[in-house]
């Protein structure tokens, strides 16, 4: 396949099995292949990763779209996560053969199809936003769906950028291309909500913490432990070990122990091998020098 596109898209369901199931089905189509699924009860979200030939993939995120809009009522919905929508975000993300901008035409077609069709609004973010400030996903879902309902018909920075003003229980809907992002989390061994908000406020780049790094804290109440949750929006810059002894030296300020640390979706190589780079000392090791990428590196699809 000589033209990849990957799809991340979040939403925002993660105890109904059924509801997921039928989700992923929808988008599973010729030329798409699904890559993984995570769901996670407490966020009460689900992450799908798909990838393939571009009309392909955008075909099957309109489907994925359309059947959220029908079986998520956002008026019903409560988890630790923020989100505007049953389909929350929708990002692309070029990988073969596909620029940017292809994702950003990709993104804004989309965008017109979903508000046309299915009468949702849809805000363009990060590389397809046509106002500098929605370029930050935090940005435009700043008070969630609750705050989002009782303003966007009234205040012009929520005026969408397709569809109506105004939300029903779908919500809306936030749609972009992005260069690949890793999601990555570091529990807690405590229940302290505060602390977790406290360390992600001294890593993250917006507090003068870590470049090109997202935080927050949340509560698994599950699992009944504090959580850092992070988005690397770029791991050449700073990586997933970085980003945990960063956390890690936070906890042990506050004599909190890091249980254990997690990835939601998927990872690319190079990001793995950085990480062995740095905690081996070992600078000049790459991708390439990994037995499995000699032989199944040209497969990506």
């Amino acid at each position: 396949m000589d033209r990849i596109v990957e799809c991340v898209p979040n939403f925002s369901e993660g105890r109904r099995v059924n509801v997921v199931d039928a989700i992923v089905g929808a988008m599973m189509l010729p030329g798409v292949k699904i890559l993984d699924r995570e769901m996670d009860a407490d966020h009460n979200r689900s992450v799908i990763t798909l990838a393939g030939e571009p009309a392909a993939i955008e075909q099957a995120a309109f489907r994925g779209i359309a059947t959220a809009a029908r079986l998520i009522d956002l008026d019903m919905h409560r988890g630790q996560h923020p989100r505007i929508g049953a389909s929350d975000v929708v990002p692309f993300v070029p990988l073969r053969g596909v620029t940017m901008d292809d994702c950003v035409a990709m993104a804004r077609r989309l965008g017109e199809r979903v508000a046309r069709e299915l009468d949702i609004p849809v805000y363009l973010y990060e590389r397809a936003a046509t106002h500098p400030e929605r370029r930050d996903l935090a940005h435009i879902r700043r008070g969630e769906y609750e705050t989002l309902k009782q303003e966007i018909a009234t205040n012009p920075d929520r005026a969408p950028d397709f569809g109506p003003r105004r939300v029903g229980k779908a919500g809306a809907t936030v749609i972009g291309a992005r260069p690949f992002l890793i999601a990555f989390n570091v529990n807690l061994a405590t229940s302290e909500l505060q602390i977790a908000k406290e360390i992600a406020s001294v890593i993250r780049e917006k507090g003068g913490g870590l470049e090109s790094v997202k935080a927050n804290g949340f509560w698994l109440r599950e699992k009944n432990i504090a959580q850092v949750s992070m988005n690397l929006t770029d791991f050449t810059i700073t990586g997933m070990l970085t980003a945990f002894n960063a956390v890690k030296a936070e906890a042990d300020k506050r004599g909190v122990q890091v249980l254990e640390s997690e990835l939601i979706g998927l990872v690319p190589i190079e990001a793995l091998t950085q990480v062995a780079a740095q905690a081996l000392r070992l600078p000049g090791l790459s991708a390439s020098q990994v037995v499995e990428m000699k032989i199944f590196g040209e497969s990506v699809v």
